[in-house]
Formats: C-alpha cells, structure tokens, sequence
C-alpha cells in the first residue's frame, strides 16, 4: 500500500488535508532532518516518506496557527481556497481524511473519489461521509487489486 500511495501522491501537484491527518501524517511520516529514515522503514515506507515529504501540503484549520514541512494554512472560505488552488494545481490535489472530504463532497468539488478497501472487519472507527447532505451518484473508473486483498475503486460523480 506505500508503494501505491507513493504512486498515487505522484500523479497530483500537492496535498490537502485537515488538520487531524495533517498533524498524523507529518508525525509519522516526517523524514529527520539527517535525512536517514528511521530503522523501522523498509524500501517502500522509505518511498512513501519520500514522496509525502516532497509534495506541497496545504493544511485547512482554524486552530493551528502555523505549519511547517513544506505547508501552508488554508483559511477563509473553503469552497473559494480550494477553487483557487485546484486552478493553480494543474494534476490536482490529493485530499484524504474524514471531515475535510465530506465537507468538500458537499461542495461539489471531488472531481474523483478513491477508495480502498481492506479485507479487515475492524468494527469502529469513523464512517467516511457520515452526514453527507444529499446522495451522490458515481460513476466507475478504475479499479486495482493488491496481493494483500486490498481493492482500490476509483469514481467519478455523475454530473
């Protein structure tokens, strides 16, 4: 799955996220200033580092009130922020998390959703798009299967 989303962080200009996965991703995937990656990462963790670490992050929050490793703040009007950067990003955003893509879905401004689905029960956690406004429609695009049972579905909504 590194080798996937090194890949998948490959085909856009930069990153957004929310604060919440923001602060997660750069705690656990923010490379030392040595630039040796810790122990614990193998070839395609040490990619996916690599490839997070180089992208340009924009951060949407209200409550942080700087950022580093290569982000900037988003602030003021969600829908015109993100209109401006989709203009100035020309192979697009990646945009993960919970809260930040409802809202953006909300907006109309997915111009496609992945998911990925993994062949574990967990049982908690958060429901992606919980409370979204109203239903919307997608349509097939692609979809991958990995070694591990993983399923990458990619859609487009139907306008």
């Amino acid at each position: 799955m590194h080798e996937y989303s090194a890949e998948i962080f490959g085909r856009v200009d930069a990153l957004l996220f929310g604060r919440v996965l923001y602060q997660m991703m750069e705690e656990a995937w923010r490379l030392p200033d040595s630039g040796e990656p810790p122990e614990w990462m193998d070839a395609a963790a040490v990619e996916f580092a690599e490839s997070i670490d180089a992208k340009p992050k924009y951060v949407v929050s209200n409550t942080l009130e700087q950022v580093d490793w290569n982000a900037e703040l988003v602030r003021g009007d969600l829908a015109e922020e993100v209109r401006r950067l989709k203009r100035e990003h020309e192979h697009g955003l990646y945009v993960g998390g919970v809260t930040l893509p409802l809202a953006l879905a909300d907006l109309g401004l997915i111009d496609e959703y992945e998911f990925i689905v993994h062949p574990r029960i967990a049982g908690h956690g958060p429901t992606p798009f919980a409370g979204l406004a109203e239903y919307l429609d997608l349509a097939p695009v692609g979809r991958r299967e990995f070694a591990s049972g993983a399923v990458s579905m990619r859609f487009e909504p139907r306008r």
